[in-house]
């Protein structure tokens, strides 16, 4: 499945209508491209769903205006299917609740809805003092994310949607694990390989993963690029 973060990744509507919740993360160190890797991704599911603007793409202004993505080598900036990704501009969570709290409400759906940095929307002291509570930040993250898993299940009843959140993490594992893990159905990490690149990689602890064997992706970011390096099954990291 890392396939589908890089060009001509191909996005299995069936198979993510099969998980038991359509809802993905990928989560990273800061500067290692998470946000070029959603791009990818929406440009993928944008070919797939030609003729619409089928995909939603949330994030905040000043974020991407500051570091803006880089887009694989071959993908041109005057494509048409550019135009079939809907930019959609939040500050903080009240925004992200706003847009899936009447999001059954729409007569069609987006085939992928996909917010960078999803946790940064969340500030610790305004949570806390909007719940009266020492972890009103990790209160208003199960909040929204119960509101998303709904809202995704009841596209999902009329059709395939799914939704790919970012986060950032600084240690090996992604930043409230224990909150995420009961919400989606993949997590895919990152890590430097100490040399300049990238492994992406999908999780495999959580209960809703088969037993497939997995593929990893090594990539980089260079010369204002996203590079894909090599796709190779997850047994050959080990020879």
């Amino acid at each position: 499945m890392v396939e589908q973060f890089f060009p001509g990744g191909q996005l299995d509507l069936s198979r993510q209508h099969s998980l038991p919740t359509p809802i993905m993360l990928l989560s990273g160190p800061p500067s290692c491209g998470k946000t070029s890797l959603l791009f990818q991704f929406a440009y993928n599911a944008a070919i797939d769903e030609r003729g619409s603007n089928s995909v939603v793409f949330i994030c905040n202004r000043r974020k991407l205006d500051t570091k803006p993505p880089f887009l694989s080598q071959g993908i041109d900036p005057s494509s048409g299917t550019f135009q079939r990704i809907q930019m959609k501009y939040v500050d903080d969570d009240e925004g992200v609740k706003k847009y899936f709290a009447a999001f059954h409400m729409y007569d069609a759906f987006p085939s992928a809805v996909i917010i960078d940095d999803f946790g940064d929307f969340f500030n610790q002291r305004s949570c806390q003092e909007r719940y009266e509570n020492p972890r009103g930040r990790d209160l208003a993250m199960v909040r929204i994310l119960a509101l998303c898993h709904n809202a995704v299940m009841h596209a999902n009843e009329k059709g395939h949607c799914k939704l790919l959140l970012s986060d950032t993490h600084h240690g090996d594992s992604p930043r409230l694990l224990f909150i995420y893990k009961r919400w989606v159905s993949a997590i895919f990490t990152i890590k430097g390989d100490g040399q300049g690149s990238f492994l992406l990689r999908r999780n495999s602890n959580l209960a809703s993963e088969n037993s497939e064997r997995s593929r990893s992706a090594k990539y980089s970011v260079a010369l204002q690029f996203l590079y894909l390096e090599r796709i190779f099954e997850d047994d050959e990291s080990k020879t």
